[in-house]
């Protein structure tokens, strides 16, 4: 099922909103426009037909797209095995590792190059990592705080943060600590930040407030953010597609094979979202 010198793409999605839609749409027309040089080999969702009409609605568009779905709901898997048994503190659940190798079993016959997760809600375990190069978003850039975006959001707030980003890593099975694979940055400081920072100064540290997501401040990060995630999305997979960056034995290296810690894509993106702000 691989087309002889064709970059292959596995694309891994729950499906469960718009945001996903929307990401296959945008990476789908880059890849039909040839911004992106592969193409999509499978999807492969964890919910199946008839569990969500929001992931209804993303089966049906890879349908629409012609692209081979692949469909195999966790959720049932999970009510068939009965409750779940851990086998150490902290590690997935017995049946979650059964469910990978089923997963892994239904896409023996895919070859893919580069695996995305976009939006895929479960936790990879270590079968599948070592079976497929896969990369994740993560809303901070390297070196940045760890968790939800939210969680991002609230740290570089409370360390009083001069700059965040947004990158793609490397999944690995400690979760959101795989090395950057791509990455932009972007300031938080100067205009319009500084107004809303100087804002929270008079906002008292036991205020809640101070937490509170319709804070001004945090809503204009996770703005700036979020309009960087799909250009860097599609600005990684085209530097894959291209050669421009490659993952070799679990290691992040250039094109002339060197490791880096992550590929700077920064200008790019810059220049891609300039004048939406």
């Amino acid at each position: 099922m691989r087309l002889i010198n064709t970059y292959q793409l596995g694309w891994f999605s729950t499906g469960r909103d718009k945001a996903a839609r929307d990401l296959l749409t945008s990476v789908n027309s880059s890849i039909r426009l040839g911004e992106i040089k592969a193409r999509i080999a499978f999807v492969f969702s964890n919910r199946e037909p008839g569990e969500s009409e929001e992931s209804d609605l993303f089966l049906k568009q890879v349908e629409s797209y012609g692209i081979p779905l692949v469909c195999f709901s966790y959720q049932r898997f999970k009510a068939s095995k009965g409750a779940p048994i851990t086998n150490q503190a902290g590690s997935l659940p017995l049946w979650r590792l059964d469910y990978d190798r089923q997963v892994m079993s239904r896409l023996q016959d895919f070859h893919p190059d580069l695996c995305v997760l976009a939006g895929y809600m479960l936790v990879v375990d270590e079968e599948m990592c070592h079976r497929y190069k896969m990369i994740n978003l993560h809303p901070a850039a390297p070196g940045g705080p760890k968790g939800t975006w939210q969680e991002v959001i609230w740290q570089l707030i409370d360390s009083k943060a001069q700059e965040t980003g947004v990158m793609m890593h490397l999944v690995t099975p400690e979760l959101d600590k795989g090395p950057p694979v791509t990455y932009c940055t972007f300031p938080i400081r100067g205009k319009p930040f500084d107004r809303y920072w100087l804002e929270l100064e008079k906002v008292p540290l036991t205020s809640p407030k101070r937490h509170d997501e319709e804070n001004p401040l945090f809503k204009l990060i996770r703005e700036h953010g979020l309009t960087r995630e799909f250009p860097l999305i599609i600005a990684t997979l085209k530097a894959f597609s291209q050669g421009e960056v490659k993952i070799i034995d679990g290691k992040v290296v250039d094109a002339e094979g060197r490791p880096i810690k992550g590929y700077n894509l920064t200008d790019e993106i810059n220049e891609l979202v300039k004048g939406q702000f």
